[in-house]
């Protein structure tokens, strides 16, 4: 059971969105899809769910390929920016129209959730605002049931206390039945907690595709003073360099034991975030 990417090509026109990506997203993950504006994250949702066609290369779902295939495509949901409902629909009739699709959608949940986040059902969906616009897709996104759920910038217009509750419920969602999750956000720091495996891709092509944990285990950030800093240095690998005032941090390879700091030397782990950055930034050769 997974979804698996093979020799993906997406072109349109001159320009190419995605260069031969292979990726296997396994049952029951929460995969962190990240990167900036423009490096093929939507392009590649896009083509999984089937509202797109490769210009190379084969996406299958359980062993089946997602071509004009209903079956594999009840199994996917997507949560994006795009609105494929009629301007007229109420939030209600959504609902009841996202059980004729997915024979699996749970209305006393989607109406549950829907009071959760104030969600008025008797409202038009293109009524909404663009972040109960973003709400709407969640619900029933967190009520289809479908074994792989893709969420494409889901947080998008939300504020700090819908994002933290749409993250609690997902979590809810996972643990009281489980499914594979792919999550793309630019907002790294707040859902790296969920993230399993951690995907990073740049200008079409797939920079880092490893567990959480792993990557972040492959670099870590000394700080001291500059004078006793630069005596340590020698036969590290060093990856980035930065100084302010007397004290000095450096980004090292490897791994470095507490016990073999020198005095009034710190040793930190990167965030998710962090690492992204240094190796989007050019930080880290990729």
């Amino acid at each position: 059971m997974s979804i698996e990417i093979e020799n993906i090509t997406k072109c349109f026109g001159k320009t190419t969105a995605l260069n031969q990506v292979n990726l296997t997203f396994e049952k029951g993950k929460i995969c962190g899809l990240l990167g900036n504006n423009g490096a093929g994250k939507t392009t590649l949702f896009r083509l999984i769910a089937n509202h797109i066609f490769p210009s190379e290369g084969t996406i299958r779902v359980d062993g089946e390929e997602v071509w004009d295939n209903d079956r594999v495509l009840g199994k996917m949901f997507l949560v994006s920016e795009g609105n494929l409902y009629p301007e007229s629909m109420k939030v209600k009739d959504g609902f009841r129209s996202a059980g004729i699709f997915y024979p699996g959608f749970d209305l006393e949940n989607a109406n549950r959730l829907a009071e959760l986040f104030h969600l008025p059902l008797k409202k038009k969906i293109a009524g909404l605002s663009t972040g109960y616009k973003t709400i709407y897709k969640l619900v029933l996104g967190l009520s289809v049931n479908t074994p792989y759920l893709l969420l494409d910038e889901p947080v998008l217009g939300l504020d700090a206390s819908h994002r933290e509750l749409f993250y609690k419920l997902l979590i809810e969602k996972i643990a009281e039945s489980p499914c594979t999750v792919l999550l793309s956000t630019h907002l790294i720091q707040e859902a790296a907690p969920l993230v399993e495996q951690t995907i990073i891709i740049e200008e079409g092509k797939i920079l880092r595709n490893r567990p959480k944990d792993d990557l972040l285990e492959e670099y870590c950030l000394i700080t001291g003073p500059s004078s006793k800093l630069e005596e340590w240095l020698p036969g590290k690998k060093i990856v980035k360099k930065a100084s302010l005032g007397g004290l000095a941090s450096v980004y090292i390879e490897g791994t470095v034991e507490e016990a073999d700091l020198p005095q009034g030397f710190t040793k930190e782990k990167l965030s998710l975030q962090e690492y992204f950055i240094l190796l989007t930034n050019g930080g880290i050769a990729s």
